[in-house]
């Protein structure tokens, strides 16, 4: 007998329909959906107030870094934040372990079903082994411009690949970091590692303005940042496009893409993304927006080049909890023209499918999505507000 659950609404194919019963099976696959509820076996239905939503899809995180909850100041910007990771990220081993359980209890908590991770390192495996969400594995590979076969931090991002297990429907994929720190040889290193593998990549991109200069003028804080290590950029492009024009060039353009923050990011920009991988996703993380730089990326303008959004926390060293529900409200806080429906969709199905966890993301039949209960009622409230909170019901 299927579990029958009848919520005042519930979030089908982005809009908010009311009246319905969802059955799911004991495994919280989606059987039925329906107007009546059926009483030849004796149904019954569990009365739920509010709306009831698929599982949230967190498609950006470091959920290595929990550790550093609070360890860098707010408002430094893109450079200065990464310099304190870079400096900052060695702690005892059982502090970083116990941080990243902690952070994955929440997560989960909260009412996320699956995470894009970023890994650097192997501290998350064994948390990720044990874990209720499904994990999209992102192995970050960069050689700041010293060549893929020379570069340590590259070596070691491919020994962190090639040592990381996954669990069953997790998957792993090695993934540029950000175009201001791969060069073409390293691009194409990545490319030639993936090969044979399914899966979606992801990269950081125009976080901040400096990341556009550096390769538009060659000048800028990067530059100061490569000097302040004692790095060359030697073979870098300059003049020849901005931060994407570089990326674009260098990407496999058959494979689905997350661009990661995207604050600086124009109109053109998405339309010549868009235009050579219409797999492309534009990830937005608010919240650690504001945290480093205090800003947000322009909406209006991602979506009116044909942007698909999806949604990402970063970690808990760029914001203050990870919590997609918090995201979406600090999105709409700055932009009430986004409407709940819309933003929960970003929230849910785009980033399922942006993962490619097709089973996931969608009240929909045959699929497994987690159920999620949000106390809020449409047609009284336009906004997300502080006080609403969402419930996990499977």
């Amino acid at each position: 007998m299927l579990r029958y659950l009848h919520p005042d609404h519930a979030l089908i194919r982005g809009q908010f329909e009311a009246g319905l019963y969802i059955g799911l099976d004991d495994q919280g696959v989606i059987r039925d959906i329906t107007s009546t509820l059926p009483t030849h076996d004796g149904s019954s239905a569990e009365e739920l107030s509010g709306i009831l939503i698929p599982g949230f899809i967190n498609t950006h995180c470091h959920l290595e870094l929990s550790h550093m909850r609070g360890a860098i100041q707010t408002g430094t910007g893109l450079i200065d934040f990464i310099f304190g990771v870079l400096t900052g990220r060695e702690y005892d081993a059982d502090q970083i372990s116990k941080a990243i359980s902690e952070a994955d209890h929440a997560m989960y908590t909260s009412g996320i079903d699956a995470v894009g991770d970023i890994c650097n390192t192997l501290h998350t495996s064994e948390c990720k082994a044990r874990s209720q969400m499904r994990y999209a594995n992102f192995v970050e590979a960069y050689d700041l411009w010293q060549g893929p076969e020379t570069s340590p931090l590259f070596l070691s991002h491919l020994e962190t690949y090639a040592s990381i297990a996954i669990k069953e429907k997790d998957y792993k994929i090695l993934v540029p970091h950000a175009p201001y720190s791969v060069s073409q040889a390293a691009f194409a290193k990545i490319l030639d590692v993936n090969q044979s593998k399914a899966g979606t990549i992801s990269i950081h991109n125009q976080e901040t303005p400096d990341e556009n200069r550096f390769f538009e003028y060659g000048d800028g804080r990067f530059v100061e940042f490569f000097e302040k290590i004692n790095l060359t950029t030697r073979g870098k492009p300059t003049g020849e496009g901005n931060a994407m024009d570089y990326a674009l060039s260098q990407m496999d353009s058959q494979r689905p893409t997350l661009f990661v923050h995207n604050t600086m990011s124009t109109h053109a920009d998405v339309e010549r993304a868009l235009a050579q991988n219409p797999q492309s996703y534009w990830v937005t993380c608010p919240n650690a927006n504001l945290y480093i730089e205090n800003r947000l990326p322009e909406y209006r303008t991602l979506l009116s080049a044909g942007a698909t959004m999806t949604i990402g926390t970063d970690s808990l060293s760029s914001n203050w909890q990870l919590d997609i529900l918090q995201e979406i409200k600090t999105i709409q806080r700055y932009n009430s023209y986004l409407s709940t429906e819309q933003l929960l969709t970003w929230a849910t199905s785009n980033g399922a499918k942006a993962l490619g966890f097709d089973d996931l993301g969608e009240i929909a039949m045959g699929k497994s999505p987690g159920l999620l209960l949000l106390d809020y009622r449409p047609q009284n409230e336009k906004l997300l507000e502080a006080h609403h909170t969402v419930r996990r019901i499977f």
